[in-house]
């Protein structure tokens, strides 16, 4: 992890890791893409032909989750793809390739805490209703900030079935509301 002390605050990012994980896997040569996942796919169980051998499924998706440390925008998606860990597929391969593609694009990208005097706790929430083609349960994603500096963040499939597209933007913000709690 590479921390970077300047006058504006400091700066978190595994630029190291980021290129060491694209050398690893063969994608350090790899057109990069805009976009970690591609938003006409929606992931499934067998979703695809079952892998052979989904310990280099898993092994990838661990360390993906790793760079999500550092890397808030690649947490919805490599949240999806760790559903698929006890079977996963070739299309679960393929997305998490696209996530590697689009690793590609800015390695070093981290988060930024300023050194500004603005101590105000601000936060934000969503949720994708129904999101999950398996189960129907909606997923629910939050980040919250101290002045403009990014302090938490999450994605996560909700517990229980949301009856309504408001229900699941209630519950999301409830997780919110614990996460606040927590920070005080």
């Amino acid at each position: 992890m590479e921390v970077n002390r300047t006058a504006d605050g400091i700066s978190v990012c595994q630029r190291k890791y980021a290129l060491e994980l694209l050398k690893d896997t063969g994608y350090l040569e790899a057109k990069g893409c805009i976009t970690p996942s591609n938003p006409k796919v929606k992931l499934a169980a067998n979703q695809g032909t079952p892998l052979e051998d989904g310990e280099v499924y898993r092994r990838l998706i661990g360390r993906l989750h790793y760079v999500t440390i550092t890397r808030p925008d690649l947490t919805y998606i490599v949240q999806q793809l760790c559903q698929f860990q006890k079977q996963p597929c070739s299309d679960h391969l393929q997305a998490s390739y696209r996530v590697l593609r689009y690793l590609k694009n800015n390695p070093g990208q981290g988060i930024h805490f300023s050194s500004n005097a603005d101590l105000k706790l601000v936060g934000f929430t969503d949720s994708d209703w129904a999101s999950c083609p398996d189960t129907r349960r909606s997923t629910t994603g939050y980040c919250t900030f101290l002045g403009s500096s990014l302090l938490t963040w999450k994605g996560k499939k909700q517990t229980t079935v949301s009856r309504s597209s408001s229900e699941a933007e209630y519950r999301a913000l409830a997780l919110l509301v614990c996460e606040f709690e927590w920070l005080k």
